[in-house]
Formats: structure tokens, sequence, C-alpha cells
């Protein structure tokens, strides 16, 4: 892909988020792009954000199971830009039509008190540079299709990462704990909807720990001459399975000794 196609795609990406209304694939549109044509796009979308006023509060990874990499055919997580008009209260609605297809995932959120950033970023230091832990709920939109009506073609982590790693709010419940507090390998979720148990999982499921999760992060930034800031939020990755939430949906993602979160679609 040329920059100008990046851009391009990057336009269309943002209108469709305003009009609440998806574009077709990019990897259909562009079946020569790659991994970086894909952060390209999402990095225009990042510029064109900031230029209209939007701040950045942190970054979100993705793709962080073995079921979600074997499902796109792919080895690595994915990671995408947390802006500050995506955060939503515990508890609160969603307002009807904010978001296109909404569903949501049940993750560990870290809260950075330091810089911390370099290629070869250990554990250790991640640790050090985290202020807290709390349970988050994300909450995920697709600007594009899901699969073309004409071919029958799904899209790619290509098509994902380009919009911004699916992501589009951040619920943080109302604890804080440090981060040596519990093992987070072991911290899960009961995630219902609508008072029904829909999906249970361990933070075990991210990368076998979720601060391993957040070193990827770091080095990864690295190679992009980016480093993670103080204050900012990271959500480390979802160990459940994306839920569906149509209008209508009360989520209550509950995380024992942990904590809780809810969110609701009006």
């Amino acid at each position: 892909m040329t920059p100008e196609d990046h851009t391009r795609a990057a336009a269309d990406l943002l209108q469709a988020e305003r009009r609440g209304e998806q574009i077709g694939l990019l990897s259909l549109r562009h079946p020569e792009m790659g991994m970086d044509d894909a952060y390209e796009v999402q990095n225009a979308i990042y510029h064109q954000k900031l230029a209209e006023g939007r701040r950045v509060i942190g970054w979100k990874i993705g793709l962080t199971s073995k079921a979600m990499q074997y499902a796109l055919n792919i080895d690595i997580p994915d990671s995408g830009i947390l802006f500050d008009d995506m955060v939503f209260d515990n508890g609160a609605t969603v307002p009807a039509g904010r978001f296109i297809q909404p569903r949501v995932e049940a993750e560990i959120a870290f809260v950075m008190k330091s810089a911390i950033g370099g290629e070869d970023v250990s554990r250790e230091e991640i640790i050090a540079a985290t202020g807290y832990v709390t349970p988050a709920i994300e909450i995920l939109d697709t600007r594009i299709q899901r699969a073309d009506s004409e071919t029958g073609k799904t899209r790619t982590v290509f098509d994902t990462i380009s919009d911004n790693a699916a992501n589009a709010g951040i619920v943080l419940g109302a604890e804080r704990h440090a981060i040596d507090a519990y093992d987070l390998r072991w911290v899960g979720a009961l995630t219902f909807r609508n008072g029904e148990i829909e999906e249970t999982g361990l933070g075990a499921g991210v990368l076998n720990d979720p601060v391993e999760s957040v070193v990827w992060l770091a080095r990864r930034m690295a190679q992009y001459g980016q480093s993670i800031e103080p204050g900012q939020l990271i959500l480390s990755g979802s160990f459940i399975r994306p839920v569906e939430c149509p209008s209508g949906t009360k989520v209550h993602a509950d995380f024992g000794p942990f904590g809780s979160v809810d969110i609701n679609f009006a």
C-alpha cells in the first residue's frame, strides 16, 4: 500500500465510525497489504483524532489468547490506541446508536505510575512501573464488515489492526490493587449477559500471564519509537470470547475478590 492508500483507508474508517455504517474489507480492496500497512492505517487514524482534539489515555492489547490467534492464523498479539472519549463509568448506559455492533470482553487493566519502554524491557521493569491493576471491560466495535457478502471472504488481522484493533470503549472497576496483591494468572471473571452466564476465563489465558502482555506491548512500541507514559491505562487482553451486546443488553463481569464491572446498552 502507498501512503495515500493508508490515508484514504483511515479516512474511510473514521467516516464509518461517525456515520455508524461499516465499510468493506480493506484486505479485499488491498490484497497486498501486510502488518506494517495495517499499523500505518491505524497511525493515520491516530493523527487525525489528535487533530480533532482527542487525547491518548493508553493502549489495548488484543489477540492474546491461543484460540483467537489460531482463528486468525497468526502467532502474535496486536495493539490499538485508547482515546479519552472511549471511557464509560462503571454501571453506565451506552447511548443507543453509539456503536455499530458492540461486543464486550473481560480483562485486567494496568495503570502505569512511571514511563516504561525499550526493546529489551523486562517483566520486572513492567511490574515496577505499574501503579495498580483493576478489573475492566473492553467494548469492541467493528467499522469493517466481518465478511464480504459477495465473496464470502472474512476479515483478516490486517483489517482488525487497521480498525484500531476494534477498540471502542473502556469500563474500569472501582477496585485498585497492587500488582503483587494477586497472582494475575489466577484472576478470573464470570461474565453475565442479562443475568445469564455467557463466558468464564482466567488471566492465564493472556500469554500465560497478563504482565507478559504488557511486556510485549512495550517492546513492540519501542520498534516505532514509542513508549508507555505515566498515568496511561493498558488493557492487557481478554481471557474470554467476545460477548455480543445488542440493544437492551446488561453486562456484569464478576471478578470475585478482585472486583466487578457493569455496563448497559440502551
